[in-house]
């Protein structure tokens, strides 16, 4: 009776062993698979940053969709093999991100200025070893050239860093009011292809610089044209907009700058 009631026993023991081990093993390919998931969707969504791709429109220009995408012209025609005049063609993929390539080879630049000196530099006997040290930084907001204000008016809104509504400042007035340009340059975009600007004018000032004006009534000037500062370019308008204003953006290498800091004070 005694023997009956072990071998029940380890029989039972026995079984309890087997329903534990099936239950890991379950929760171990459940949680495997699971990360094996989140493994491919974190790699599409990295696919389809690293192969951002544009397909141009019916008026669009590298200036127009470079200003959108806040990347440097340069960069952007570089990328897609595009010279200048910068002609590109309706249907025509424009990739905004760096290829490959580039990454690889900026990277390798790095790499290689960051490697440490294997030997050390043995002073001149014929110099002393100067003892002078010499800070050099660079000033982010020295401007390259003379700007001045595109317009009179109240300042309504302000540039707001990381901020995409708010990349520019915002000067009130009254519907026709005369638009000037802040700085010499030639038009690169003269249309209402960009939603959010109205009509809207881009002058590039040189391969740093550009500015932007958004919201005309009316535009005075056509891509392609040189313009001096303070020359009309266009009427204060509210295209895109809710009350009578422009809209004026400095970007720098591409990047939105506060225009505050390069417009003479007032």
């Amino acid at each position: 009776m005694n023997t009956m009631k072990a071998g029940k026993s380890l029989l039972c023991t026995l079984l309890i062993f087997a329903l534990m081990a099936c239950q890991s093993g379950y929760q171990s390919t459940k949680q495997s698979s699971n990360s094996q998931t989140k493994s491919v969707s974190a790699g599409k969504t990295q696919s389809k940053v690293k192969n951002e791709i544009y397909i141009v429109q019916a008026g669009d220009t590298v200036y127009g969709i470079s200003f959108r995408a806040g990347l440097n012209f340069r960069d952007v025609a570089n990328w897609n093999g595009i010279d200048e005049p910068y002609t590109i063609r309706v249907g025509q993929k424009i990739r905004l991100t760096p290829p490959q390539s580039a990454i690889v080879q900026s990277n390798t630049v790095k790499a290689t200025a960051a490697k440490p000196k294997s030997t050390i530099a043995t002073p001149s006997p014929s110099k002393a070893p100067s003892t002078e040290t010499v800070l050099v930084v660079e000033n982010p907001i020295a401007p390259s050239m003379d700007w001045q204000w595109p317009t009179t008016g109240k300042l309504i809104g302000v540039f707001v860093a990381n901020d995409k509504t708010k990349q520019g400042i915002n000067i009130s007035g009254k519907a026709g009011q005369k638009i000037y340009a802040a700085a010499d340059g030639v038009v690169v975009y003269s249309g209402t292809g960009l939603i959010g600007y109205g009509e809207l004018l881009i002058i590039k000032h040189n391969n740093e610089w550009i500015s932007a004006y958004a919201h005309n009534e009316k535009r005075h000037v056509a891509e392609g044209v040189k313009v001096k500062a303070g020359q009309h370019i266009a009427d204060m308008g509210r295209t895109g907009s809710a009350s009578d204003m422009l809209h004026f953006e400095i970007r720098r290498n591409g990047k939105p700058v506060d225009p505050l800091l390069y417009l003479p004070k007032r």
